[in-house]
């Protein structure tokens, strides 16, 4: 077999690997359901951390489109239609086994994967969507007002809320709603709803500290 295909052969079945048995399972394992040495694999691979972040490659930034945060700053269609255009993508790209639990074992062993991830969901969706609603709402502005972290935690609990889906389904496995793409527009329907009640109020609380 070529290098290159072993190293093909390495990833794929790393992802599943990881996915089933958490980042807990040894290489030496992962060598035997490879059916190859087990110092093939750090021929191809240093370390253990490298084929994990080799894995963050392939299973997360692989499956983040270029097109999400550019979509939710294009002002030529509502906000609620953004998102909902968003999510839809979302679901259709991350609702999948080996995404969704190697996600929870990284959050578990602190192996950077969540939290990587979770800022590139903040730098360019939660906080980028935060500004787009002030502008819909025609509330003041981030220079005339700095984005609070009460703004952020409304589009995190939306955002939560869709995620928690795949968790039911891949991590608890109970059931999910047969039809995903209504329970979205649901979700962000009444996030909508509430968010256009509630954030002009919310502009005009401060804590102690001045923040919102």
């Amino acid at each position: 077999m070529r290098a290159a295909d072993r190293e093909r052969l390495i990833v794929d079945e790393a992802i599943r690997f990881f996915a089933e048995r958490g980042f807990e399972g040894q290489t030496r394992e992962l060598a035997k359901r490879v059916g190859v040495a087990h110092s093939v694999i750090y021929r191809h691979f240093p370390s253990k951390e490298a084929l994990i972040e080799r894995v963050y490659q392939e299973v997360y930034l692989s499956r983040w489109s270029q097109d999400w945060a550019p979509l939710i700053r294009d002002r030529s269609q509502p906000l609620q239609a953004r998102l909902t255009s968003f999510y839809l993508d979302y679901v259709a790209r991350v609702f999948e086994y080996n995404w969704v639990r190697i996600f929870i074992f990284s959050g578990m062993k602190s192996f950077g994967i969540t939290g990587r991830y979770l800022d590139l969901v903040r730098r360019e969706i939660i906080e980028p969507a935060a500004i787009e609603l002030r502008h819909e709402l025609q509330l003041p502005d981030t220079q005339a007002q700095p984005l609070g972290s009460r703004e952020a935690e409304m589009f995190w609990g939306l955002h939560g809320r869709i995620f928690y889906l795949a968790i039911r389904k891949f991590i608890y496995e109970t059931p999910v709603p047969a039809d995903l793409e209504q329970t979205v527009r649901d979700a962000i329907l009444l996030f909508m709803d509430g968010a256009r009640l509630a954030l002009p109020r919310l502009l005009q609380e401060r804590d102690p500290r001045g923040a919102l």
